[in-house]
C-alpha cells in the first residue's frame, strides 16, 4: 500500500513515471528551454529572445529548478555582473528524444507548426 506522502518517497504525487516525469518537466516552459538548450542557446538574454517570450521571473525559477534536478549545470562566464552560462547534463541530454517525439506528433496532428531546424532531428 502506498502512503498518502509521496514526497517522503522522493515523488511529488505518485511513483508513477510518467507523473514523476512531468512534476518536472510537464509545466509550459521547462521543454522550451530545453529544447534552447539541445540547440546552442546558453545565455539567459538567448532564453529570452526565443519567440515564445517567456517572462524573467519564470525562466530564472525554470532555469534554478532545472539546475537542481541536474537537467543543466550553471556556469559563471561573468563576475560583475554576475553572468552565468548554462549546459545540459547527461539527464537533461537523455530527454532529447521525448523533444523529437513531441515534435512529429505535433508536425502529423498540428497543422501550421513550423518544422524544426535540421540540425535538432541530429542531436
Amino acid at each position: 500500500m502506498m502512503s498518502k506522502n509521496n514526497s517522503q518517497s522522493g515523488f511529488a504525487r505518485s511513483p508513477c513515471p510518467i507523473t514523476s516525469a512531468l512534476d518536472l518537466v510537464g509545466d509550459k516552459w521547462t521543454l522550451v528551454i530545453l529544447r534552447d538548450l539541445a540547440l546552442g542557446k546558453s545565455r539567459y538574454k538567448q532564453f529570452q529572445e526565443s519567440p515564445e517570450n517567456i517572462p524573467s521571473n519564470i525562466l530564472a525559477d525554470r532555469l534554478r529548478r532545472m539546475e537542481e534536478h541536474d537537467l543543466l549545470v550553471k556556469t559563471a562566464y561573468q563576475q560583475r555582473p554576475p553572468r552565468y552560462e548554462y549546459r545540459l547534463t547527461q539527464k537533461g541530454r537523455d530527454l532529447i528524444p521525448l523533444l523529437h517525439v513531441l515534435a512529429k506528433w505535433s508536425l502529423k496532428y498540428r497543422l501550421g507548426c513550423w518544422d524544426p531546424p535540421e540540425r535538432f532531428w541530429s542531436l
